[in-house]
């Protein structure tokens, strides 16, 4: 039997627990895939903790990115087969197709392959942080040549996906991150230029970076009173987007600096764009071949092992992460 991370309450780290289940049959238009790795993000956390999507029923299963290999088809599916190396692609529910374990079973939809170069661990931390960012860099944002965009949360696995795809598209990534410690990495990993908010004003900087214009596009996941910073920072007709709500209170908008500026708001969630076939299609296509290209790399911060799973949540909890945490199964 399969060891498959289920949790039968909200909580800690300390409630997902590791059990053995009967092998599950794929329904019509499902695939059964033998994880061999996946990765974690930040939704999976709020999962947990009872403050993401409704939890359908206890137990739950959990997780959204795997990568394996197909062992089972079901009866519907064409264009996948036994012996696939594939990874999955977040359009599920969280908790009705977890991925988390041994063993999974998820839409055939929600699988695409991925290029030979990458092995199974890299391969789970590909499709919800580039897929993220291309949704809100390229599609809404239209980066390109000359554009500047600053990067919250620069130090995700979003955050370091979006550099990547800033620099793809010929724009500048103008990275933050709250402390000292990671201002060099950030570096390495292409940032153009890094903001360390804790010491400085990020408008100033901006404003002094883009030669007092301000920048094209700020793309960020915190909310809260960085809003207001956000909207200072962006150019006159400027753009910001919105992919996450990480700040624990309230986020209020700033009407007046808003309207005088004519700065566009705009939120989003991936899923908006890969309900959409074409957009999605579309999406996977741009990953690849930015993968295979070299323009896109994912980076790894740091493996546990499956008994570690407990371990791995509360690791991702300290922030102290640059790039994706993957679990080996």
């Amino acid at each position: 039997m399969p060891k498959i991370v289920r949790f039968h309450k909200t909580g800690g780290p300390e409630v997902l627990q590791i059990e053995d289940l009967p092998l599950l049959e794929p329904g019509p238009d499902e695939i059964r895939l033998k994880v061999e790795a996946f990765g974690l993000n930040r939704a999976e956390l709020l999962f947990r903790q009872g403050k993401y999507l409704p939890i359908t029923a206890f137990p739950s299963r959990i997780g959204y990115e795997a990568a394996g290999v197909i062992d089972a088809v079901g009866s519907k599916v064409t264009g996948l087969k036994i012996g696939d190396r594939v990874s999955t692609i977040p359009s599920f529910h969280v908790g009705d197709h977890g991925v988390y374990g041994a063993s999974a079973i998820v839409p055939a939809r929600s699988v695409a392959r991925y290029p030979a170069h990458l092995d199974a661990v890299q391969a789970a931390a590909i499709w919800m942080q580039y897929l993220t960012a291309w949704a809100g860099l390229i599609q809404l944002a239209g980066l390109g040549k000359g554009d500047s965009v600053i990067i919250t949360a620069a130090s995700s696995s979003v955050g370091i996906a979006a550099i990547q795809i800033a620099h793809a598209a010929g724009a500048t990534a103008i990275a933050t991150t709250r402390t000292p410690d990671k201002k060099a990495a950030l570096l390495k990993l292409g940032a153009d230029q890094v903001i360390v908010t804790d010491q400085e004003d990020v408008a100033e900087r901006v404003m002094s970076i883009t030669g007092g214009k301000g920048a094209t596009v700020a793309y960020d996941p915190i909310g809260g009173p960085n809003l207001a910073k956000m909207v200072a920072a962006v150019k006159q007709g400027g753009l910001v987007i919105i992919y996450g709500s990480l700040y624990p209170g309230p986020t209020e908008l700033p009407i007046l600096q808003t309207a005088m500026k004519s700065i566009t708001i705009r939120p989003y969630a991936l899923f908006e764009f890969i309900a959409d076939p074409e957009k999605m299609q579309a999406g996977i296509k741009y990953v690849t071949d930015g993968l295979t290209s070299g323009q896109l790399t994912p980076v790894i911060d740091r493996t546990f092992k499956l008994e570690e799973i407990a371990a791995a949540h509360a690791y991702m909890e300290t922030n102290q992460h640059l790039g994706k945490i993957v679990v080996r199964v």
